[in-house]
């Protein structure tokens, strides 16, 4: 787990399951692929396997450990509903979510298929629970909108999108059912252009459907000359974390034996 993400909207990483496998154009320049590739065969690394997909039941207890609340964006290296990450691990690691309620996570997916059937049906209570965001990532009209009716769905108690990397103009779309919506251009090495025109077009939506607006950079090879301003001001726009009591550092290591995690 990562305690100082660099990504603005949340505080923290956490990555249960590290790797993935590209399935629509959102995944071409991914940044998490390109970090983990770097330390392919360096031994002890955690990336040793670079972005083979794995599972790191070592890591499911960490939100636990951790006492001071935080914004937890889990899986920020992989995807939780890819098809080889199992039913009960990810019920695992729900559980866990749900024990360790102090903390707000943020999940996201390209996978919204299964993300809405099992937050209909095994994952149920996690899909209700207010401090677990679920959230879709929408890069374009053909694969990203019908993420959106897909995470509707299954109306989990906040449901958000990620419109990043956003790589043509979306249109007029439905917020119904949609707490929160993040925008944001590419960055890196071959980085695609974002225009103005599109994410104007998305906040005006945000601001006639209610719904809080972020603004996540303009992306580009320099991403940090480019910026984060958006005609003059900064949208850093967030649904409110619930606060719930961290236990005492006994209770969690009761815990950690009761949900049998390391």
């Amino acid at each position: 787990m990562s305690a100082n993400s660099k990504i603005e909207w949340t505080d923290a990483t956490w990555n249960p399951v590290r790797g993935c496998t590209k399935i629509s154009p959102g995944c071409k320049h991914c940044y998490a692929e390109t970090f983990a590739e770097r330390f392919r065969g360096v031994p002890g690394h955690p990336f040793e396997q670079g972005f083979d997909l794995r599972l790191v039941p070592e890591k499911l207890g960490d939100p636990i450990r951790w006492s001071t609340p935080r914004k937890i964006f889990v899986n920020s290296m992989s995807d939780l509903f890819h098809p080889d990450v199992p039913d009960d691990y990810i019920e695992s690691i729900c559980r866990v979510m749900l024990a360790a309620n102090w903390h707000t996570y943020q999940i996201l997916t390209k996978r919204a298929e299964r993300m809405s059937e099992l937050l209909r049906t095994k994952l149920r209570k996690a899909a209700l629970a207010p401090h677990i965001w679920w959230g879709v990532s929408v890069e374009n009209k053909s694969h990203g909108l019908p993420r959106i009716d897909l995470l509707r769905k299954a109306a989990p108690s906040v449901a958000f999108l990620s419109i990043e990397p956003l790589l043509e103009g979306l249109g007029s779309f439905s917020l119904k059912g949609i707490q929160w919506v993040i925008v944001g251009g590419e960055s890196g090495h071959g980085a695609r252009p974002i225009e103005a025109t599109w994410v104007r077009s998305v906040r005006a939506q945000c601001r006639a459907q209610k719904v809080p607006f972020f603004f996540k950079q303009w992306g580009g090879v320099r991403k940090s000359e480019a910026g984060r301003e958006l005609d003059g001001r900064t949208y850093d726009e967030i649904p409110d974390s619930p606060a719930n009591p961290v236990p005492s550092l006994a209770d969690r290591a009761q815990l950690l034996d009761t949900l049998a995690v390391a």
